[in-house]
C-alpha cells in the first residue's frame, strides 16, 4: 500500500473496479485542489460514472449533475455536460507533465471553464501540457484505473463509488 504523505492532500476514490489513492498538488493547483476537496467532503462525487474512457488516453468522470447516478439529474445520454453548481475554476497550467496516473481537469473550450469534472490519463499526454491544469497524481491502485469501461460515451459505466479526503477517510 502507498504511503500518504499529507493526508489532507490526498482522496480515497473507491470504484466499482477498486481503490484508487491520488496525491494532490495544492502547491500547483491550489484552487482546483479546494475544489475537488470542497466536492468530495460534500459526497458530490459519490456515484458519479466514468462517462468518456478512451484507450491509451484517459477515464473521464467528475459530471456530479448529469453523471451522477441515483440522482434526479442523472442522464447517461447528457453526463459529461454538466459540473457542480460552484462558479467555474481559473485556469492553474503548470509545467507539470500529463503522464500515466496524472489527475487532471477537464474543461470546455475556456481555459477557465474547469468544475468539477476530471479524467486520468492512462498513457502519457504531453500535448495536454499547459493546457489543463494538472492536480493530482494515482500512486496506489492505477491498475483498477486500467481496468475501467472503455467507450464514449461508455455502456453501462464504471462509477466513483466513493471519493473521500484521506484525512476523513475511516482507517
Amino acid at each position: 500500500m502507498a504511503e500518504i504523505k499529507d493526508p489532507e492532500n490526498a482522496l480515497i476514490m473507491e470504484t466499482t473496479k477498486g481503490r484508487v489513492v491520488i496525491e494532490l498538488y495544492p502547491d500547483l493547483a491550489p484552487g482546483h485542489v479546494a475544489r475537488i476537496k470542497e466536492l468530495a467532503r460534500e459526497g458530490a462525487y459519490d456515484g458519479v460514472v466514468f462517462h468518456r474512457v478512451i484507450e491509451g488516453f484517459m477515464a473521464q468522470t467528475g459530471d456530479v449533475k448529469f453523471g451522477k447516478t441515483g440522482s434526479g439529474f442523472f442522464n447517461p445520454n447528457r453526463a459529461g455536460m454538466g459540473g457542480s453548481d460552484k462558479p467555474d475554476l481559473k485556469a492553474e497550467f503548470s509545467n507539470a507533465n500529463h503522464g500515466r496516473g496524472t489527475c487532471s481537469m477537464a474543461r470546455a473550450q475556456s481555459p477557465n471553464s474547469a468544475n468539477s469534472q476530471f479524467f486520468i490519463c492512462f498513457d502519457d499526454a504531453a500535448f495536454l501540457n499547459r493546457q489543463y491544469t494538472v492536480w493530482g497524481q494515482v500512486i496506489e491502485g492505477m491498475e483498477n484505473v486500467d481496468q475501467i469501461k472503455r467507450g464514449e460515451p461508455v455502456r453501462d459505466p464504471d462509477t466513483i463509488v466513493s471519493l473521500k479526503v484521506a484525512a476523513d477517510a475511516q482507517a
